[in-house]
């Protein structure tokens, strides 16, 4: 993990400049001006756009605030997926400032979970960190771990402390050296054009001869007519890159 810890920085202080908008049909008592921001890709809408609420809630009419929720030409944007997913997924190919418009009314059931407290937000990061030790791990680190550690990884995500994150999450990211590597890599693809948000499968870092698996072999193995001829028009985005599907040991999907 030495060896990485640049590359890890780069990744936790990756930012997007985005520009928030009020939606034209809220009702205000004056004009609203746009709210700019510098967004962190590995964090969650609603977990960092308290400023961009009090900012608009200032010109609006109290009876006329509800369940605040966010939009991107048109596509409401799911606040449990990280910021840079939704932007890698919906803007990559648009300019910046990212433009997003903000609503108070209408809330969209049938696309949006709803979002009442950062509790919410907490209990859904926990489980995606539960679910990835126990393709790793059997769970084993993860529940090794006391109270005050979960509420660590927690803390240093929510604050943007990356020391106090990666004090804890180092520990999921290490295997004894006899293991050679996790039991199985945790990842998920999402998909911008399908009904298929992601997809997810057991996928070992090791092939049974013993070299190690790179991400093309994962990409083969869950999608393969995304790397025939056929499928080149497809691209794949981490961390706001237009990765190659070649030459990438498979460990790296998991630095997240």
């Amino acid at each position: 993990m030495t060896d990485d810890k640049d590359v890890l920085r780069d990744v936790w202080f990756g930012r997007i400049p985005t520009c928030f908008t009020l939606y034209q049909d809220e009702i205000t008592e004056r004009e609203a001006e746009p709210y700019y921001l510098l967004l962190p890709r590995i964090s969650y809408l609603t977990l960092v756009t308290d400023k961009v609420k009090k900012h608009f809630q200032k010109v609006m009419r109290q009876e006329e605030i509800n369940e605040i929720w966010f939009e991107y030409e048109g596509t409401p944007l799911k606040w449990h997926y990280p910021i840079g997913l939704l932007f890698d997924l919906h803007a990559s190919n648009t300019a910046l400032p990212w433009n997003i418009t903000v609503h108070f009314k209408n809330f969209p059931e049938k696309d949006l979970l709803h979002c009442h407290s950062k509790d919410v937000i907490e209990a859904h990061f926990m489980a995606c960190i539960k679910e990835a030790d126990a393709l790793k791990h059997k769970s084993q680190v993860i529940n090794e771990m006391q109270k005050k550690d979960h509420k660590q990884l927690w803390m240093g995500l929510q604050n943007d402390k990356f020391e106090q994150f990666w004090a804890i999450n180092r520990k999921l990211m290490e295997y004894p050296p006899e293991d050679n590597g996790f039991r199985y890599i945790p990842f998920r693809i999402y998909q911008a054009t399908t009904e298929r948000p992601f997809i997810q499968k057991l996928f070992r870092p090791i092939a049974s001869g013993g070299q190690l698996h790179t991400l093309g072999d994962l990409l083969k193995d869950v999608c393969p007519s995304a790397i025939t001829p056929e499928g080149g028009a497809l691209r794949f985005f981490m961390h706001c890159m237009d990765i190659s599907v070649c030459s990438h040991r498979i460990y790296h999907l998991d630095k997240r």
